[in-house]
Formats: C-alpha cells, sequence, structure tokens
C-alpha cells in the first residue's frame, strides 16, 4: 500500500481486532501469573487477612458484658465450657454469685462473630479444672489432653513428615512465608470435580479438600465436629484464614504452631472406661496402653539409625503413631466398628510412606509384620492419691456440678476453669494426717481415743470426719472437709444418718420458737385478754398454758426474759410412762439411769442430754401445733361420729392401707403367677376354707378345673369332688367383701386384693395400685368405720393429727437447714429418730453463731471461666445480707446453752481446749449425739424377737469462739458396728485433739472482704499489696504457659486489656469504644422474676394467679442438686426503672406475689 493511501474499514477493523487480542492475551498471561503467583505465595491474601484480623481483639472490664458472644456448639467449645457459660452464670447468679469481670468483643470481632465466623483468638490446646483454697495454694489440677507436646522441636521428625504426607504435604514449605495454610489449591480444586462428578455418578467417591487449618477449625467449632454442607466448610475456612493472619502478615509460626495443635488436638473417638479421647498421646496412651514418652525415644531414633533389636519395638511404635493419623478420618468407625479395616489401611499406606522415601525399607517391612492391638476399654488401675487426700477437691468439683447444673464430673474436670475456694488446704491436711493415724491402735491410745464411751481394743473400723465453717461478713466459708474414708461417700452430706440427741438441739430451737411466737401474739395483751384466752386454751396445750401465765405474773414481758424463764421450766425424767405416738404406745429410757428421778429444767436437760425430758418438750410442742389447726381437728378428738371424724379416718384407712399395699407390692413383684401362689399359701396353715377363699380371691374367674387343680396341689386334706364344687360355690366374691375374705382366710385383705392386681397386671407399677385401689383400701377398712370403739376410732385420728402436727414442725426445721423432706412423727424425733446429717447440723449451728440470721454456705469464693480468652468471665459470691431465720434473742440463749454443754455437760472434756496466742480461752459449745441404728424383729405383744445393730454414729456439733462452727463425727457401718460401744464422748475428745491443729486457724484475723487474684505460677514475683477494702480491687493475672501469649496493655479506666500481638492500639479512652456502628452491641431488655420456688405446687399457684389477672408469666426449671427448681418471670421492658414500676405494681395488685428481683437479658432471649 502507497503512502497516504487510506484502509479499507474492514483491514482497519482486523488490526483494531489483533491489538485487542495481544492486549487480552497480555492481560490473560497477567492475571494467569498474578493468580499462580497469589497461589503460591498468597500475598494478596496475606494484606486482606492480615488487616481484617488486627481489628480482632478483646479486653475484661469489670461487671457484666454486653459486647460479647459465647459460641453455640463445636465439641472443643463444649468440652471447655464455652458454649454454656451463660448458662453457667445464669445458674451461679440464682445462687448468689455475681460478675465480677467480663471479656468485652472489639467492634470487627463482635460483627464477625454474628455473622458466623468463629471466634478469632489463639486458643488453648490444654484446659481443665484448677482449684485453689482461700490462700492460693493448689489443691488439685486437671489437665486435658493429658499428654501432649510443647512445641514443634519435641515432636519426632518421623511424626511431623508422616503428618504432613497423609494431611498438607506444603505446609511447613518456608519459601512461601505469607502463604494461606486455610487452603491447597491443588487439593481444593480437586475437590471441587470430585464433588461435581459425585453429583452425577453417585459411585464416584468425593474426597475432602481440607487442610490442617481448616480441619483444626471443623473438629473444634462446627457443630459435632462436622462439615454439614457447603456453607459450613466456607465458614471453617474464612475462619482458618483469619487465625492465620493474628500475628501478621507472616505465617510460618501459626504453621508451626499448628503442626503442633493438630497433633495434640486430634479427636480419636472413645474408650470405655476412659471417655472422650483427645491428642496423639492420649490416643496411644489410651487404644494401645502405650507410655508416650517411651513412644517417643523410640520414633526419634528413627533419625539417627534403629539397631535390629529395637526394631520390632520402633516399627510398632510407629505403626501405632500411624493408625491413630488415619483414624481421624472416620474415629468411630476405624477405632470402634471395624478396627480391621483401620489395619488394612495402615498397612497401605506404610507401603506408600515408603515409596516416596519417608520411611527405609527396614521400618516398612517390621512395621508390616507388627500387629495392632486396639483396647476395649481401659483396665481399672488405682488412682495414686486415696481419696482420703482428695476429699477437699472432690468437696469441690461435688458443688460444681450443683451450682452449675453438670451432672457429671467427667465433664466438670474438662472445663476451662479456675476456682478459688473457701477450704484451708494446710489445716486440711493436717486434719487428714491425724484421721488417718487414728485407726492405729497405739496411736489412738496416745491420743486418748481409748477408753471407758471411746474406743476398745479395736480402732480399725472407725470413719473419722470433720466439718468446720468460718463465717466472714456474709459467707459461711468452708474451711475443712476431712475423713478417712477411702472411698467418695460424703459421710457429711451424702447419707442419712441417725445422729441421735443432736435432734436435741434442733428440738430445743422449735420449743424457743414457739414461745417467741406465744410472745408476739400476747405480750401486748390487757389483763384480761389474757384471762380470757387462758380460759379457751385446751389444758393439753401446755406451752399456750405457760406463756399466757407468764405474762400474767410477770412485770418483765421482754422477749429475751421470757425466754430466759422458759429454759428454766423443769420436765420429768421419769421413764414409768407411756406414751401414745407414732401411731402406737411406747415407753423411752434414759441414757443415764440416775436421770429418771430428775426434775430437770430446759438448760439442764440439754446439758445433761436427758431423754425423757426432750420426749415431753416434744409432746408439748406436737400438743400446741394440733391446737393450732382448725376447729374441726379437735372436734373430730371430741366425737368419733363426727362427719370430721369420718374425714379423718378416710385419711388414716389410705395411708395405712397404702403402708401395706407398698410392702405387698416388693413381696410379689416380678414373679411368675406359680411363683406368686406358692409364696402367697406357703404363709398360712392350708386348710380347705382358706385356700378356697384365697383362690377365689386372687382368681375370682377362674373355672372349677383350675380350683380342683389348686385345691389337689394345696390342702391336706383328701377332697371329693362335691366337696370341692361347695368350696368353690360357697366362697365367690360375690358371698363375701374383702374384709370377711381376708378374716377367713387369715390374709391381710390387701394382700388379697394386690395378688389378684398383679396377676391380672404383671407390669403395674406402685403407682397404679396407688390409683386404682382407692376403694379397695377404704372397704379394707370398713371395720374401723363401723366400729363402736370410740377409742379405737381416736387413736386413728389421733396419729392423723400428730402427723399434721410434725408436717408444721419439719416446716421449722426445714426453714433452718434440715435436709429431708418428712419427719417422722413420732415423739421420738426429739432423740433422733427421723434422722439427720452432720452438714444440716452445721448449718444450724452457724445459724446460732450469727445471732439467728441464716448466711449461704460457701465452698466457692471465685470461679475464673475461660482464663485469657475471649469469653472470660470471673464471677464471686456476693457479699449477702442474710435471712434472719430466728429471733436473736433466741440464738444468744441457745448459744449460751451450747456452751453450758462444755462447760458443765456432755462435752466437758473439750472445755478450755482453745486458748489463743494471748492466753486468752476462747469459749466452745456444742451438742452431742450418739446413734445405735438397729433393725429390730418383733413378735407377739411388742417383744423384740431378734436386733441387729446396722450402724452406730456419735456426733458432736460445735461452735468455737465468735466465727467458727462445725460437726465431728464417727461412724461405723454394718456387721462391725456391733463390736463398737463408743458414745459422743468419743468426737468430743477427737476436738480436743485436733484443737492444736485448728488454733492456727482459729487465732487468725479474719480476711478482709476482697478477691486476691489466683496465681497460676506459684513462683511468679509478687509484691505485697495494701488493700483498701472500700476501693475495688484491680487485678491482672499472669500468663501461663498454656495461656495464649498475649500482649497485655492498660487502658486509661485501669481495665486489663488482652489483644492479639498485631498492629493495633488498645482504646485510649471511653469514647474510644463508642464505635459507631449499627447493631454492634449486643442490646439488652429487663425482665421481673418473681422467685425461685423448689415446689411444682407452689410454682403453678403464682402463675395461675398471674394468669388470672391477665399476665402471661414464663417459667424456667433447672436442677440444684437436690432436685428441681422452678424460677418464674414476667414481662420484658427497655428500661430497669420501668421494670421496677411494674414489679411494684404487680406487688400491690397481687398479694401471691411479695419481693421481686430485676433481671437483665440480651433481646429476644
Amino acid at each position: 500500500m502507497e503512502k497516504g493511501e487510506i484502509l479499507h474499514p474492514y483491514h482497519q477493523r482486523k488490526r483494531k481486532w489483533i491489538a485487542w487480542k495481544i492486549i487480552f492475551a497480555v492481560l490473560f498471561f497477567l492475571f494467569v501469573t498474578a493468580f499462580i503467583w497469589e497461589i503460591r505465595t498468597s500475598l494478596i491474601q496475606a494484606e486482606f487477612f492480615s488487616y481484617i484480623s488486627s481489628l480482632f481483639s478483646y479486653w475484661t472490664d469489670s461487671g457484666q458484658s454486653k459486647e460479647i458472644r459465647f459460641p453455640h456448639s463445636g465439641p472443643y467449645d463444649e468440652r471447655l465450657g464455652y458454649s454454656k457459660l451463660q448458662d453457667y452464670a445464669d445458674n451461679l447468679m440464682e445462687r448468689g454469685y455475681k460478675i465480677k469481670s467480663q471479656a468485652r468483643f472489639s467492634p470487627a470481632l463482635l460483627t464477625a462473630t454474628k455473622y458466623g465466623i468463629f471466634t478469632i483468638y489463639k486458643e488453648k490446646t490444654q484446659a481443665g479444672l484448677k482449684i485453689y483454697d482461700h490462700d492460693n495454694n493448689l489443691i488439685s489440677s486437671s489437665y486435658y489432653p493429658q499428654q501432649v507436646y510443647p512445641n514443634l522441636e519435641s515432636i519426632p521428625d518421623i511424626v511431623i513428615k508422616t503428618l504432613l504426607f497423609i494431611e498438607n504435604r506444603e505446609l511447613l514449605d518456608d519459601r512461601y512465608p505469607y502463604r494461606n495454610p486455610a487452603i491447597e489449591w491443588d487439593r481444593f480444586a480437586k475437590a471441587l470435580i470430585d464433588v461435581m462428578i459425585h453429583k452425577i455418578y453417585k459411585a464416584h467417591k468425593a474426597v475432602g479438600g481440607s487442610t490442617m487449618a481448616t480441619q483444626l477449625e471443623k473438629y473444634r467449632h462446627s457443630p459435632e465436629g462436622r462439615t454439614s454442607e457447603g456453607k459450613e466448610k466456607i465458614r471453617q475456612m474464612i475462619s482458618a484464614s483469619l487465625r492465620a493472619y493474628l500475628d501478621g502478615k507472616d505465617t510460618m509460626n501459626y504453621r508451626r504452631q499448628l503442626v503442633v495443635d493438630y497433633i495434640n488436638s486430634v479427636p480419636l473417638a472413645a474408650v470405655n472406661d476412659y471417655g472422650e479421647v483427645n491428642g496423639l498421646g492420649d490416643g496411644l496412651s489410651a487404644w494401645y496402653g502405650a507410655d508416650f514418652d517411651q513412644v517417643n525415644q523410640d520414633l526419634k531414633k528413627i533419625a539417627t539409625g534403629v539397631s535390629p533389636d529395637e526394631l520390632p519395638r520402633v516399627a510398632l511404635s510407629y505403626k501405632q503413631t500411624l493408625s491413630l493419623f488415619l483414624a481421624h478420618r472416620r474415629p468411630s468407625y476405624y477405632l470402634v466398628e471395624d478396627q480391621n479395616a483401620l489395619k488394612t489401611l495402615t498397612d497401605r499406606y506404610i507401603k506408600l510412606l515408603n515409596k516416596n522415601g519417608i520411611i527405609s525399607d527396614s521400618l516398612k517391612n517390621a512395621a508390616l509384620k507388627a500387629d495392632l492391638q486396639l483396647r476395649k476399654s481401659i483396665p481399672i488401675q488405682k488412682d495414686k492419691q486415696q481419696f482420703v487426700e482428695r476429699k477437699a477437691a472432690n468437696t469441690i468439683r461435688t458443688n460444681l456440678s450443683s451450682i452449675l447444673g453438670i451432672p457429671y464430673l467427667y465433664n466438670i474436670d474438662r472445663l476451662d476453669l479456675v476456682v478459688k475456694s473457701s477450704i484451708d488446704n494446710r489445716t486440711q491436711q493436717e486434719i487428714v494426717n491425724v484421721l488417718r493415724q487414728l485407726n492405729d491402735p497405739e496411736f489412738a491410745k496416745s491420743a486418748g481415743m481409748v477408753g471407758y464411751r471411746l474406743l476398745g481394743d479395736k480402732v480399725s473400723d472407725v470413719k473419722y470426719s470433720v466439718l468446720l465453717y468460718e463465717n466472714v461478713d456474709g459467707a459461711n466459708l468452708l474451711r475443712v472437709q476431712a475423713d478417712n474414708l477411702d472411698q467418695p461417700l460424703n459421710i457429711n452430706e451424702g447419707i442419712k444418718l441417725e445422729l441421735g440427741s443432736t435432734s436435741k438441739l434442733r428440738t430445743l430451737v422449735t420449743y424457743l420458737e414457739i414461745i417467741a411466737e406465744l410472745h408476739k401474739r400476747y405480750a401486748d395483751s390487757s389483763p384480761e385478754e389474757l384471762r380470757q384466752a387462758l380460759q379457751e386454751i385446751s389444758p393439753s396445750d401446755k406451752l399456750s398454758k405457760w406463756s399466757l401465765e407468764y405474762l400474767l405474773e410477770n412485770n418483765d414481758k421482754s422477749l429475751r426474759r421470757m425466754l430466759e424463764s422458759a429454759m428454766e421450766r423443769r420436765y420429768s425424767g421419769s421413764p414409768a410412762e407411756s406414751f401414745f405416738t407414732g401411731g402406737g404406745m411406747h415407753r423411752f429410757v434414759n441414757f443415764e439411769s440416775s436421770e429418771n428421778g430428775k426434775m430437770a429444767t430446759v438448760t439442764e436437760a440439754l446439758q445433761d442430754s436427758i431423754n425423757l425430758c426432750f420426749i415431753r418438750i416434744m409432746r408439748d410442742i406436737v400438743n400446741y401445733y394440733t391446737y393450732q389447726l382448725p376447729d374441726d381437728a379437735e372436734e373430730a378428738l371430741k366425737d368419733p361420729n363426727s362427719p370430721k371424724c369420718m374425714e379423718y379416718l378416710r385419711i388414716f384407712a389410705d395411708k395405712e392401707g397404702m403402708i401395706y399395699t407398698k410392702r405387698f407390692y416388693a413381696k410379689y413383684r416380678n414373679k411368675t403367677p406359680e411363683e406368686i401362689m406358692s409364696k402367697l399359701v406357703s404363709d398360712i396353715y392350708p386348710t380347705s376354707t382358706k385356700l378356697a377363699v384365697i383362690f377365689r380371691s386372687v382368681k375370682p374367674k377362674a373355672d372349677i378345673k383350675e380350683f380342683s387343680e389348686f385345691m389337689r396341689a394345696n390342702c391336706r386334706e383328701n377332697l371329693d369332688d362335691k366337696a370341692i364344687n361347695d368350696l368353690y360355690q360357697k366362697y365367690s366374691v360375690e358371698t363375701f367383701n374383702l374384709q370377711d375374705r381376708g378374716y377367713i382366710a387369715g390374709v391381710h385383705p390387701l394382700e388379697l386384693w394386690t395378688v389378684e392386681y398383679l396377676l391380672n397386671n404383671p407390669l403395674a407399677t406402685i403407682n397404679d395400685l396407688k390409683k386404682d385401689g382407692v376403694k379397695v383400701r377404704q372397704e379394707a377398712y370398713s371395720w374401723l368405720f363401723n366400729s363402736n370403739s370410740a377409742r379405737a376410732k381416736i387413736n386413728r385420728i389421733r396419729t392423723i393429727i400428730e402427723e399434721e402436727a410434725f408436717r408444721e414442725i419439719h416446716k421449722s426445721w426445714r426453714r433452718l437447714g434440715y435436709p429431708f423432706d418428712y419427719l417422722t412423727p413420732s415423739f421420738a424425733t426429739a432423740i433422733g429418730v427421723s434422722g439427720d446429717r452432720p452438714a444440716a447440723l452445721a448449718e444450724l449451728m452457724g445459724i446460732i453463731q450469727n445471732k439467728g440470721v441464716r448466711y449461704p454456705m460457701v465452698k466457692i469464693q471465685e470461679l475464673h471461666f475461660a482464663k485469657d480468652t475471649p469469653y472470660e468471665t470471673v464471677m464471686v459470691i456476693d457479699k449477702d445480707s442474710g435471712e434472719q431465720v430466728i429471733a436473736p434473742e433466741i440464738a444468744d440463749i441457745v448459744k449460751k446453752a451450747l456452751i453450758n454443754v462444755v462447760e458443765n455437760g456432755t462435752a466437758k472434756r473439750v472445755h478450755k481446749a482453745f486458748v489463743n496466742s494471748n492466753g486468752i480461752e476462747i469459749p466452745v459449745g456444742g451438742k452431742t449425739g450418739t446413734g445405735d441404728n438397729r433393725r429390730e424383729i418383733y413378735g407377739a405383744r411388742g417383744r423384740i424377737i431378734e436386733s441387729k445393730v446396722m450402724s452406730r454414729t456419735a456426733t458432736f456439733v460445735f461452735l468455737i469462739g465468735d466465727r467458727f462452727f462445725g460437726t465431728i463425727t464417727a461412724y461405723v457401718a454394718g456387721d462391725e458396728a456391733s463390736q463398737y460401744k463408743f458414745t459422743s464422748t468419743l468426737p468430743v475428745q477427737l476436738l480436743k485433739v485436733l484443737s492444736p491443729k485448728l488454733m492456727p486457724l482459729i487465732d487468725r484475723k479474719p480476711e478482709p472482704v476482697y478477691h486476691k487474684p489466683i496465681l497460676a505460677n506459684k513462683n511468679a514475683e509478687t509484691k505485697p499489696v495494701t488493700v483498701n477494702p472500700s476501693q475495688p480491687v484491680k487485678v491482672s493475672y499472669p500468663t501461663t504457659s498454656q495461656a495464649p501469649n498475649n500482649n497485655v496493655a492498660n487502658n486509661a479506666n485501669n481495665n486489663v486489656k488482652i489483644q492479639n500481638p498485631v498492629a493495633i492500639s488498645p482504646p485510649t479512652s471511653s469514647a474510644s469504644k463508642q464505635v459507631d456502628i449499627k447493631n454492634e452491641k449486643t442490646e439488652m431488655e429487663y425482665t421481673v422474676k418473681i422467685g425461685t420456688f423448689s415446689s411444682k405446687k407452689n410454682t403453678d399457684d403464682i402463675v395461675n394467679s398471674l394468669k388470672a389477672k391477665g399476665y402471661e408469666p414464663k417459667v424456667r426449671s433447672d436442677s440444684n442438686g437436690e432436685g428441681q427448681v422452678y424460677h418464674v418471670y414476667i414481662g420484658k421492658f427497655k428500661s430497669k426503672s420501668d421494670a421496677e414500676k411494674f414489679g411494684n405494681s404487680l406487688k400491690e395488685n397481687n398479694t401471691k406475689v411479695g419481693d421481686f428481683l430485676i433481671r437483665e437479658i440480651p433481646k429476644g432471649d
């Protein structure tokens, strides 16, 4: 083409198209090059993810946090307790704890977690429960996993190479320091292709493309440790990427630590008698019984050379390690369901590893010969530390189970939790050492424990338990809980014991409470009103009669003076009287015959523990409550034919009838019809009449043939067909009622009915018999309803009324900490027949010690959850004003009487045993009690034909000075109990023996009311701190080796800020925290809490009452260790003041609503 010639438009377009092609090719080349470069180096990802991660931080601040989100699921979060932490906090606040400090999320971290990203921070590989005493001395610690590698250098080289060959071959390639370990693009591409092919061709197996980083996220934080869908995989990859760049763009250190974390935490199913297994170290021990240290020594020799003699052992160690890495793919399948499949897979990989040069030919051949022997369960091994030495720790663990609502100690031990208990570990160990030596006859003798009413030649079977509390400013703090029982059983709280005369203390308090109640009722009455009231009082109500006469005759009508006078009332110690109680006539005896002729004051009766005096005091108490019942109860006692009398008789028939029904149900349940019939007739003399009545009663629809076979098989008489036919016709159920048939057969009517019911309903429960036997029980007692004997009726009515009176007494005892739901309705309750627990007696003594105020019984002072994590929460016992449950005057008078028991009575041995460092005697008070628990079998006319000792107990419940109180119990169970004759003198002597060990604790000044930090590193340098109790204490905790290596800086408000070592500055003022991002903070609402109830009926009553007025209350239930409790809430409000206004109006308009609480809850909860 000549110069100046114009190109044809076609050629112009062609040239432009060629130019664009070149540009596109260059751009495409640059894109591909950049993509490949990015795949290899991850530099763009490093810039992006490191910037985002730099915005993630958290810090701790005082009080409850609104800028925090707890994880919902994930095995790691569940095991360490993070996912349930809000529930634990709620449970603790219900039980008197408060949040002292809690972590705050930065706005970016809060936003990320709201959108489903796992919480990004440096996670712990190893955690567990740690328990400290009140002086920060370590009591016990648990670490899970138990056996871990501390760093990459400690891992044998062959283990690292093998793992990377299986899982992530490019992970430690140091040529690319910025590489994102969350994704290997070649594996990811292959996984995508496999998934697409699998969708079309189902037989094609899709292999996962997860890297070790995403696998770690999966089995720690994904629900059930699994990838349920593609969205979950994306969440894992993004979270892994963000976590990888927490320290900046260079991920090399993270990748090295990733290998360590992966090996230490890989999930390996669960083994019987061990539980969940995580990590290679625990896996080798649990599944193969291998010694982790020995395995590591063997595997390290592979790099330096293995001798022929060692090769089989080294090969087995290697094969076991390899098999666990492979089992991770499907842990339950390979380790539990099909172990042969695991062995086959392991052998295949041994060949692959050899082919790729990871292991030598000799190691390959030896490993192929090695036999993998996986264990089905772990042999039970005796713990190196005895139960006796772990009692303090087990006490705290059991208490944690109750207050957190976690039923299994297994789960408790795996929590990321540091506990500061109230235990004084030094004193605890001193006491334990003494108790253990008491089973040595020489030591027992030298300690004065052998002698009259103490021990004899045999001392080895006695179990001792010591419980000591200290009251410190609004809390009863457990200082010692020790015993010499080498079992997990806690004698103080775990069983019901007959503690003898310690019940006299409860009886005395109830007696004085009645006097105080009568004082309140009549103290302001005029003489005319008192005389009128006196005329209306029943002569049997001696307490009301005495109180009215006292107020008429004395000018000093103060409560204290009246109570002091009540302590001077006299009761007879004579055993000559018979008492109608517990449904029959009973006689009681004193421990000392010299007490029989005494007319002792109440003070003297307590001092010398005179049984008959307290039997009569209990009778007065029962009579008082009897005449506080509605008037128709008195009417029933006066007129046996009144409608009220019949009502009481029907109640009696049903209650006693159920006692017999339960007995017969236990006798015949789970037996075949033939066994039932055989047992029924074995207890009678088999006359034809009795047998006929029995058969026709229990099998009324059976034909003559079956009847004839039964009669001939069981009757000793020769009966012809006519006689059998006559008996069959004569004793049908239509001819005689149930009561008559029982009388003729010589069998209890309810036994006949129970047998008939079980023959027709072999799977029946006792509740079925209770429901379907209502009319039958009334029929069985028709003789009582139709009886002309007024005495028979009155005695039964008195039994029912006595039970009602004891229900009122039980309310009083329960309010003061009595642990059981029922009192035996007998005067003998005053001398211990209803049972008790040493811990409950200690609580009663604490009420007396604290002037009638019931303070919480505290074993745990502080709980530090998730230390050095974004979920960190510190909870402390809230200072409690307590509940005044008895008048201070009652407490003072009872305390004086208890001190008198030590100075002049049954506990005189311990008088002057406690003297402080200034030589001043510390007063001691207490009450003794001896329990001789027997199983007795009675013959005709109440004669005892067999008496077997089941257990023997001796208890001393005591107070020391103004702060300390507790119990000491000696206990022997089983057949050995009959060989011991000790009394409560034994625990009194033991307290005297222990006094030198207890004095350093007792002589020490009370702790100031603040919570010292729990120092995980006892060797850390500390400086003495002067604490002003009126000012809040700011504490920073040293970082432990198991915790993340976080930088710590203080903000302007002295709040501890924990931040990962990335390029971000901590907030320097409160204003800097207020980031203007919508919905960043969790919005809170307020609700009114009506109360917490242990009774479902009471809960329903208040709920129905509120619903009747148009409200919609909500009920939440949980367990408090003793049963279900129910929390009632109502309403949601934007402000606390609105909630308080509503609560006050509710209280005014609804008589069932008393005090209320305002609870803060997340919006939408």
